[in-house]
């Protein structure tokens, strides 16, 4: 297969000058992992003291990972991608929330981007993660089976209602819905709760998506159970299976947590691990094409290479809607906007919020950027070379 990520022309086509300057000037900092420490130590401080820095971390880190501060803000990035064949999933980014009202926000903001996804064609997906809908202890509580208290319980109804109202306004509206994954001490309970919303609305197709953290070593396996479960040929339910496939986001918290407990930990034992693992769902999922979607959300190249070749070797068009190649805004431009100039279905994850709200999210960016080997500098190495392409060197 043809080198696709490698030009940068088509990379960095909508960004201008001063915007591609500020890209290299972020990422240099990003590589720089005491910068990053001093950086969002400072930052938060700056923030909890009601100091003047939203203006500048606005026009710095904030527009460079987040479409703005709220969805009608955002729209403007939404248009500008799609004019390069880049469809857009917004992103609810306010993290941390602990009360019902908090819960109740999130839901009908939810509510509010299926509604904004179904009257525009390039928004395909809407998303939630599910902390945002429920406390973190209470999913756990749910996952390890312990006896909920009746407040507990009250509660955990209304979580399971905030999952059933947003799958069924994404099945009305013929809206793809993506659930993000968790920690794995609460995931249990989000599967359980996620496959009931695919067996209700994914009958005719794959509306509702979980998300499979393939760091997880016990990712794959269960992704085969729930194969089994949705062959009306072994079950007697019979639906579609959407998943979006990820590496994972708490490899260090899931560690420490395992040793701290005493109990094996359910990350991959290398990074090498990780990618056959990934891999191997890629592979078992097209192969399973008939029962399942796939959004394959990856900076990783070399993952995306081995979904297209999979793709030409069984003979699946790049236009197929049950594979779309994802990516978060502001990373791996390369691979997004390649992919699209090529005709495959590519998606952009767009985060928008207050600038307040978001900086859990954005600290998150920067800290996995510095943490992973390569992505910076692989990000920075794109930069120099469209800079130098545009200066004629």
């Amino acid at each position: 297969m043809k080198n696709l990520f490698d030009n940068t022309q088509t990379a960095f086509s909508l960004k201008s000058d001063t915007e591609l300057e500020r890209a290299y000037f972020l990422f240099k900092l990003i590589a720089n992992e005491p910068l990053v420490r001093i950086g969002t130590a400072v930052t938060n401080f700056a923030l909890k003291a009601s100091l003047p820095v939203e203006g500048l971390i606005r026009a710095t880190v904030f527009d460079h990972f987040c479409a703005g501060v709220n969805e009608d803000d955002s729209l403007k990035v939404v248009d500008n991608l799609f004019t390069k064949g880049v469809s857009s999933v917004l992103d609810y980014s306010v993290e941390g929330k602990e009360e019902e009202e908090q819960f109740d926000g999130v839901l009908e903001k939810t509510l509010k981007l299926i509604a904004f996804a179904k009257e525009k064609k390039a928004i395909p997906f809407a998303v939630f993660k599910p902390s945002g809908f429920g406390c973190i202890d209470l999913y756990e509580a749910v996952g390890s089976a312990r006896n909920l208290t009746a407040v507990e319980t009250e509660e955990w109804n209304r979580v399971v209602a905030r999952f059933e109202k947003v799958c069924k306004a994404s099945y009305d509206s013929d809206v793809a819905l993506l659930i993000d994954a968790e920690e794995s001490w609460m995931q249990d309970a989000v599967d359980n709760l996620v496959e009931k919303m695919m067996m209700k609305y994914n009958k005719s197709k794959a509306i509702v998506f979980n998300t499979l953290q393939m760091y997880r070593w016990d990712r794959l396996d269960y992704l085969k159970k729930l194969h089994e479960k949705a062959n009306p040929e072994t079950s007697g339910e019979g639906f579609f299976i959407g998943m979006k496939l990820v590496r994972g986001a708490y490899m260090e918290k899931e560690n420490e947590r395992a040793n701290e407990k005493g109990y094996p930990t359910p990350i991959c034992a290398s990074k090498e691990a990780t990618d056959e693992n990934y891999d191997a769902a890629v592979k078992y999922m097209v192969e399973n094409l008939d029962r399942m979607s796939i959004f394959e959300g990856t900076h990783n190249e070399a993952s995306t290479y081995f979904l297209m070749n999979l793709m030409e070797e069984k003979g699946i068009k790049s236009t197929d809607d049950r594979i779309w190649f994802g990516q978060l805004y502001g990373m791996s431009d390369n691979i997004s906007y390649n992919l699209a100039a090529d005709g495959y279905n590519v998606a952009k994850y767009l985060p928008f919020g207050p600038v307040k709200d978001v900086m859990p999210y954005l600290i998150r960016r920067a800290e996995e950027n510095t943490s992973v080997a390569g992505q910076t500098s692989r990000e920075l190495a794109m930069i120099k070379t469209e800079r130098n392409r545009r200066k004629g060197k």
